[in-house]
């Protein structure tokens, strides 16, 4: 069975921060998109499989923004009023049907503009968590997921790179830096 639930609409309200990610306010999930974007609190989510590799998804073609490009295997926003520990664990559940423990790595800022559509305009947490286990994404969500290998992203992303969102490949630069080996309990030197 496919599931296809709805877990967000373009009127949810969403928390829009400042620089220094502090709450100013909230606005509907399309006002903080149209345009150039209200910086607004986000986060990504990266899982990875005791094999080393790393779960990728295809954002669903119902998209706004970014349909039907590679990115993490979730990201989403808290909503006005949720704490970000009860958000990410809620949208991973919608969109991949499962939970794990998740593991806080960064924040950063960023601003990405889709064409003439809208933009994101985002202060992201950055998590991980380590999954064995069943994926039964959400395809109202999720066009398609995978699990790959460290070496085959990084072939993919030097390839293809205009198939990947631009957050993705931001975060996974900075996670690829400073954070992979100690994820991966590989050897240092």
């Amino acid at each position: 069975m496919v599931r296809r639930e709805t877990v967000s609409s373009a009127n949810e309200e969403l928390i829009i921060v400042d620089e220094q990610d502090r709450e100013i306010g909230c606005k509907s999930k399309s006002d903080c998109h149209i345009g150039n974007g209200i910086l607004h609190r986000a986060f990504s989510i990266f899982i990875f499989n005791t094999n080393n590799e790393v779960l990728i998804q295809k954002r669903s073609a119902e998209k706004l923004l970014w349909p039907n490009y590679w990115s993490n295997a979730c990201c989403s926003h808290p909503r006005y009023g949720e704490p970000m520990k009860i958000a990410v664990v809620r949208r991973l559940a919608q969109e991949l049907g499962f939970n794990c423990p998740l593991v806080f790595l960064y924040k950063f800022q960023y601003h990405a503009q889709y064409g003439g559509v809208g933009a994101e305009h985002e202060l992201c947490w950055v998590y991980y968590g380590l999954f064995e286990g069943n994926v039964d994404a959400n395809s109202k969500e999720v066009a398609d997921w995978k699990f790959l290998g460290v070496s085959e992203l990084e072939a993919e992303l030097a390839k293809q790179p205009q198939k990947f969102t631009p957050w993705f490949k931001m975060e996974w630069a900075n996670i690829r830096s400073n954070h992979l080996s100690a994820i991966l309990e590989l050897p240092t030197g």
